[in-house]
């Protein structure tokens, strides 16, 4: 798979991310949103990297686990 297309399916599954790969062939992902202080409890991270699209992949699922399985959302729950 190309690097466009693993960057678009990263990005495309988890949006409250901003996902690129350095000029060294690093893969890396910031949240838009602070943390909360029990996400930080829960050992959520900011920024993640990875040596591959997979292993970044694996770690933002690993850290939607901690963040309690879900993004953070802006605003009220919907109803």
């Amino acid at each position: 798979m190309s690097f466009d297309r693993h960057l678009a399916e990263l990005a495309r599954e988890h949006p409250e991310w901003t996902v690129w790969r350095s000029d060294a062939g690093r893969w890396w992902a910031t949240r838009h949103h602070p943390l909360s202080a029990a996400q930080r409890a829960a050992g959520c991270a900011m920024t993640i990297d990875a040596d591959d699209p997979d292993g970044l992949r694996d770690q933002l699922r690993d850290q939607e686990r901690r963040a309690g399985g879900h993004p953070r959302r802006a605003g009220p729950a919907p109803p």
